[in-house]
């Protein structure tokens, strides 16, 4: 006579026929997952205050302009800020590598680039990035692009072009996002633990190359930062305001759209 398997097989037979294809699945993207940080003001002068503001717009129109980049997989950014929030780390507003260590790891980001922007009062804007690897915590990949405050989007398109053509990235394989980072848990290390992301949308859409070639200027990625920080704070009315006089004046500036079409009720109608 034949026995059939016992209750216990069959659980452990068909757990390893669904165990197989999702780590099979986990394991067949290695390229490096990015989480892109908000740009620190370091600008200079009497009209510094004025540029307060605008790294969150820099820091999401990088990421949708990084995220046609196949080489990499970028964390979305409201992902970032519900991290950001969630530990604590909006009130001081700058970006330190120790703050980047902790929201990447998070994250379960193998790298976080991050930077400053700097307006020298004349018309000029520098912006810098970098890179921070989240094992090792060292910094590399530093560049720099300058522009005329007239052209905001050329000077993020020309950071992207750079960053593309020569960041220099490892693949980390066995690392997951949404883990820790492989690091040792909360009750093994003997540290407090910390607060999870929440599951939300994972990575980037990029935006079209037409958008990047539009002349945005200093004062409507303030809106549009604006925008962002408000949309942030759950303050639907005021950012879709605020999204309507960026389309206003640039009606193909497609990030603008998306984030007025994601605001809940008729505020984005």
């Amino acid at each position: 006579m034949i026995r059939s398997p016992s209750p216990l097989l069959r659980l452990l037979t068909a757990t390893a026929i669904v165990a197989v294809p999702s780590i099979a699945q986990a394991q067949t993207d290695t390229r490096p997952v990015v989480a892109v940080l908000s740009f620190d003001n370091n600008s200079i002068g009497a009209g510094r205050q004025d540029y307060d503001g605008i790294g969150k717009g820099i820091q999401e129109t990088l990421i949708a302009d990084m995220a046609a980049n196949g080489k990499i997989r970028l964390v979305d950014r409201e992902r970032v800020q519900h991290v950001l929030d969630e530990q604590n780390l909006t009130k001081t507003g700058r970006v330190d590598p120790t703050t980047a260590v902790r929201v990447g790891k998070i994250l379960g980001a193998q790298y976080a680039i991050y930077g400053g922007f700097m307006s020298d009062g004349r018309g000029n804007m520098v912006l810098t990035a970098h890179s921070t690897d989240m094992e090792t915590s060292a910094l590399g990949n530093a560049m720099k692009v300058e522009r005329k405050t007239d052209d905001v989007l050329g000077l993020i398109s020309e950071m992207t072009t750079k960053l593309n053509a020569d960041i220099k990235l490892d693949a980390k394989p066995g690392r997951r996002l949404g883990d820790a980072s492989g690091a040792p848990s909360p009750t093994q290390s003997g540290a407090p633990a910390e607060k999870q992301a929440p599951k939300v949308e994972t990575f980037a859409k990029p935006v079209s190359a037409k958008v990047m070639r539009a002349k945005l200027d200093i004062a409507t990625m303030k809106i549009y930062s604006n925008a962002l920080d408000e949309m942030d704070r759950r303050n639907t009315a005021k950012a879709a305001a605020l999204f309507k006089q960026v389309l206003a004046k640039f009606p193909d500036f497609e990030p603008a759209q998306k984030n007025l079409d994601k605001l809940p009720g008729k505020a984005g109608n």
